[in-house]
């Protein structure tokens, strides 16, 4: 293949991967916005309700490890095609059986699903764009937070045009776009060989694995509870679901422009410690305003938790492809990274489900959640201090 031929290849591998990544995170932040709406007409607690959130994320973590099965058994691509249909199926599905069973059968298979693609997609960008992979990461979580954003800003209009049920099943669509792309895509034969013949080095038992592990962790567990929580804490404020979904809308939106700003500033300023700690700031700023604040205050507090979580995610993406040379290691990291803090972060939308049914208050959630701003400051310090791989022997 000519120089031209590659670069068109890699043009459109960039925007596959970027319809790839829309797919991978409204059938969870759909919820959100309407989970008030769904709580009401199913009859359900709020632990029950919280669920919806936490078995897709916590499936995120409990079959992450399944993505080096996959790559090896049926390819890469393959595996991305499979999962990518599997997605809008079971999102489809909830509009057709709106009850809370298939609600709940939907979430795991879709958690499954998403945990297969996200460490795929890393190392796929490891491989094919190894001098740029700030940049790649951008568009990756650039089309995570899109997905995130469309489906929290427009869920709540679809909902008053044609009811929850058709609402949540409407993000089907962005699989068929996806499945399309995807299929454009070309994959260097001589890397598939090349994985066979060498050793992939194991994270289990490297320190820093683990502390990224944990950072991941908690990163995610600040993202997966402000989109389950961020409505019902404005609605509790006195919004009405409509305009509890735009503060949700700007949270996300916001975040948006961090998923390409911050990787952008990372290629010229590259100190992974500044980003981060200006991320957690920002976050601890807009949680105080919500503990502090009035009704007035949660817009500029959606602000600054968007930018928070718009940094901290790919950051802690990048940690793997900043540790690891080859694309199969980097889909190892990936994968017991994102396996561990994700099923850290799955409990936290139903722990606060339970607090909230305990004490009919959001102030200790806010509470909890500056405690993990906290945790993940120390965490980011420490790997900041880079020091020659350690066992844990």
């Amino acid at each position: 293949m000519g120089s031209k031929g590659k670069k068109s290849a890699l043009g459109v591998m960039v925007i596959a991967i970027l319809f790839v990544s829309l797919n991978l995170r409204p059938a969870i932040s759909s919820v959100g916005p309407l989970l008030e709406t769904i709580r009401s007409d199913l009859s359900l607690s709020n632990s029950e309700i919280s669920l919806l959130t936490s078995i897709p994320v916590f499936c995120m973590g409990l079959f992450a490890p399944l993505a080096i099965v996959f790559n090896r058994k049926i390819g890469m691509k393959r595996s991305i095609t499979v999962l990518i249909a599997a997605i809008g199926l079971l999102t489809a599905l909830r509009g057709v059986l709106p009850v809370y069973p298939v609600l709940l059968a939907s979430s795991f298979f879709i958690g499954l699903a998403i945990a297969v693609i996200s460490p795929l997609l890393s190392a796929l960008i490891k491989r094919n764009f190894p001098t740029r992979t700030a940049s790649l990461i951008g568009v990756y979580s650039f089309g995570m937070g899109a997905g995130a954003t469309l489906a929290s800003g427009l869920t709540g209009v679809f909902y008053a045009a044609f009811g929850w049920p058709l609402a949540l099943a409407s993000w089907s669509v962005l699989a068929l776009f996806a499945i399309v792309l995807w299929q454009r895509i070309e994959q260097p034969a001589e890397e598939e060989a090349d994985l066979e013949k060498t050793a992939v080095v194991s994270p289990w038992r490297n320190r820093r694995a683990w502390l990224m592990l944990l950072f991941f962790g908690f990163q995610s567990a600040l993202f997966f509870s402000l989109i389950t929580w961020l409505a019902p804490i404005a609605i509790e404020r006195g919004m009405d679901v409509l305009t509890a979904g735009a503060v949700l809308t700007v949270m996300t939106a916001v975040q948006l422009v961090g998923n390409l700003s911050i990787p952008a500033l990372l290629s010229k300023f590259p100190s992974r410690l500044l980003w981060t700690l200006v991320s957690l700031a920002s976050g601890a700023s807009g949680l105080i305003l919500l503990i502090a604040g009035g009704s007035g205050t949660i817009w500029l507090s959606a602000v600054f938790l968007g930018i928070m979580l718009g940094g901290l995610f790919p950051i802690a993406l990048l940690m793997p492809l900043d540790e690891n040379k080859r694309a199969d290691d980097v889909n190892s990291w990936t994968a017991m990274i994102q396996s561990g803090g994700y099923i850290i972060s799955s409990a936290m939308p139903l722990f606060i489900g339970f607090l909230y049914d305990r004490y009919g208050s959001h102030d200790i959630t806010l509470l909890l959640l500056l405690g993990y701003i906290g945790i993940l400051a120390v965490l980011a310090v420490i790997l900041n201090k880079k020091q020659p791989a350690r066992s844990l022997s």
